[in-house]
């Protein structure tokens, strides 16, 4: 294990749960497995005859030494987060916080406890997979953390029977956290993996955009750079217009998945919805 680095992943973790006004502690006992569950279930409101996990196969997770956290503020679990061992290092198979205290950094402290959680044991990437519509999870991955999107997965869960993936199919985006690069390290000291449409340059091409009554039209994908916009509120579009949603993801699969399974890089997300994805290397073959 590299002492040092550890050592400033943690400091860096102390810190941001601090900032969120948080405390993160791994759990063991039964109790809190069932109290992990219950915060899941106000999450993601799943039927209850299929939940998303339960508390026996937490405690099993907690004992056979996977990332099984809860987040707590002022005595109460606010957050849960499971991770285990996978090929690539640590898979963060699910994370959530109550709806109030979205938007107050408490997912980046989670993150970043989890980055010193794994280097403390000698892990140094962390994959786990979101849904590429959802804009405000686009942008904390991949510019607030600086992960790397690596696959692109078509229906990965199929039909899943919650209230916030119900009647969707569900697409997912798997992503690499490389925890000793420069991205991750960088987003530890609170610097973003910022990027701009601007970025860029001339020979960039919309392949994916919006018409004027928020329909998808796709668009060109030969350019060096390809930029791929997203709705701003796909979950709202969801309960709203559920045709024009499945017409976005459609859109998006055919796009960005295409050019993924092309092997073209994902290189980063703007802070206004659009996906950037770098062509350079096909063209200068």
């Amino acid at each position: 294990m590299n002492a040092a680095r550890a050592a400033a992943a943690t400091a860096a973790a102390e810190l941001a749960a601090q900032r969120a006004d948080v405390t993160i502690r791994e759990l063991h006992g039964l109790d809190e497995m069932h109290e992990a569950c219950r915060v899941l279930d106000r999450i993601w409101r799943p039927d209850p005859g299929n939940p998303l996990i339960t508390p026996e196969l937490l405690r099993v997770f907690a004992h056979s030494g996977s990332y099984v956290v809860g987040v707590e503020r002022d005595g109460r679990t606010i957050g849960f987060c499971l991770g285990f061992l996978a090929s690539a290092g640590l898979h963060s198979h699910i994370a959530g916080v109550d709806d109030g205290v979205r938007g107050r950094n408490v997912g980046f402290a989670v993150k970043q406890h989890q980055r010193a959680w794994a280097l403390a044991r000698d892990l140094t990437t962390i994959t786990w997979t979101f849904d590429p519509l959802i804009s405000r999870n686009a942008y904390f991955n991949l510019a607030k953390l600086g992960a790397v999107p690596s696959e692109y997965l078509a229906d990965f869960y199929g039909t899943m029977r919650d209230e916030v993936n119900a009647g969707t199919e569900t697409d997912r985006l798997m992503v690499r956290w490389e925890l000793t690069g420069a991205h991750a390290v960088a987003s530890a000291a609170g610097t973003p993996r910022t990027i701009t449409v601007d970025d860029a340059g001339a020979r960039a091409v919309v392949g994916l955009d919006a018409k004027p009554d928020g329909s998808p039209v796709v668009g060109r994908r030969d350019g060096d750079t390809v930029l791929v916009r997203i709705p701003a509120e796909a979950e709202e579009l969801r309960r709203t217009d559920p045709p024009l949603a499945r017409a976005w993801r459609y859109a998006l699969r055919e796009v960005l998945g295409g050019l993924m399974a092309e092997g073209h890089t994902v290189t980063g997300f703007t802070r206004d919805g659009w996906y950037v994805i770098d062509r350079h290397q096909e063209t200068q073959a």
